[in-house]
């Protein structure tokens, strides 16, 4: 599978579209917006700068992408204003890969630049936002031009499928049989190569970053991850064991084939907080000022903000609402390796799988937050 081809969110703003799916997202954006303005002030408060680059890796489209803009932008003007500077001028680069949606973000600048000299003032006639796309998973920007960077819901995704699953051309090598990401049935090399690519993948993310940013810059990520060391259980990924199920169902009913869920694998992984900081310490350019992991349920809320389903009906709705979420995000990938015409059904069928585990369990994702600083 080659990723950059085929994973981008859903564009528009149709029913299944990631602009009217991504609550889940805004929600983990919201959780970690404590953390990125701590970063901010500190970054701001160890020297005056005239201007200041600042990168959101992933951004996707949708409200979400101006959202953490929006966010950075605030936190910057408080710290400002609160030490009574002048605003720098800002540069904010939007990124993510060539096929996402970025006509949605282009046409959103405009009410964007509005608001923000509405809300915040003339200064903010100087904050120039432009679009970066590519993989973050290399260089995209000149050495040390950026001073602050973002990322929100993005860093599990992979730079590819293992490199030990499948060849170079695309075929799988290992047999993760009925299974699509990391199982309790997942034989230990599955195992061993996810974890050896979210390495592979995080240590060239950092190593890239360090080359852009300038000594004393900061950074600060939040993606799925786990508290367990255990890669199978259920909070690292049963969305993908469910999905699995409802393509399985599938297949014994003859309408996919069995050999095509074998061959797929998800290009994703969640780490456990253990090798976020393994992989930082080894990498060896940042320091880290502060990791947290968070537990939020499948529709976004905070652990002691979820509630308990109470009908069977009630289950079966907030089911086929996680599947709009889990589509919005994952159906480029799926409709590439299984075919278009096969979406509606497997995600009707995968939103009653998720009502009737709901009904059972109060599933969550665990979510890592991690403040980094550029040594110098």
């Amino acid at each position: 599978m080659e990723v950059m081809q085929v994973l981008h969110m859903n564009r528009g703003n149709g029913e299944t579209s990631y602009a009217k799916n991504s609550t889940v997202q805004s929600n983990i954006i919201s959780i970690a917006k404590s953390i990125t303005e701590e970063a901010l002030i500190k970054l701001m408060n160890n020297t005056v700068m005239e201007s200041m680059g600042i990168a959101d890796l992933g951004c996707s489209s949708g409200p979400n992408c101006l959202l953490s803009a929006w966010n950075i932008i605030d936190a910057i003007h408080a710290t400002c204003r609160d030490a009574n500077r002048p605003i720098p001028e800002l540069s904010v680069a939007l990124n993510d890969l060539p096929t996402n949606d970025f006509n949605y973000i282009f046409a959103s600048l405009s009410e964007f630049h509005d608001k923000l000299e509405r809300e915040k003032g003339s200064g903010f006639r100087q904050c120039f936002v432009s679009a970066v796309a590519g993989s973050f998973y290399g260089r995209l920007f000149p050495r040390r031009s950026l001073h602050f960077v973002h990322s929100s819901s993005s860093l599990h995704w992979l730079s590819q499928v293992p490199i030990d699953l499948e060849n170079e051309n695309g075929i799988a090598t290992v047999t993760n049989k009925g299974k699509i990401y990391i199982s309790k049935t997942s034989p230990q090399s599955v195992l061993k190569a996810y974890a050896f690519q979210f390495h592979k993948d995080f240590s060239e993310f950092l190593r890239s970053r360090s080359e852009e940013l300038v000594p004393g810059g900061r950074m600060v990520l939040s993606f799925i991850g786990r508290n367990s060391s255990d890669p199978t259980t259920e909070e690292s990924g049963y969305q993908w064991e469910l999905l699995a199920q409802a393509l399985m169902d599938m297949a014994k009913e003859g309408i996919i084939e069995e050999e095509k869920i074998d061959t797929f694998n998800a290009p994703y992984y969640a780490p456990c907080s253990g090798e976020v900081t393994v992989a930082i310490e080894a990498e060896g350019s940042f320091g880290v000022d502060r990791l947290e992991t968070v537990e939020i349920d499948w529709e976004g809320c905070l652990g002691e903000k979820s509630y308990d389903v109470k009908s069977k009906s009630e289950a079966i709705s907030r089911g086929l609402r996680v599947a709009n979420t889990i589509r919005a995000v994952v159906e480029s990938m799926l409709e590439s390796h299984f075919g278009e015409n096969v979406m509606d059904e497997l995600f009707r069928r995968y939103g009653e799988i998720v009502g009737d585990y709901f009904y059972e369990r109060r599933p969550r994702y665990g979510n890592i937050i991690v403040s980094l600083v550029r040594k110098g």
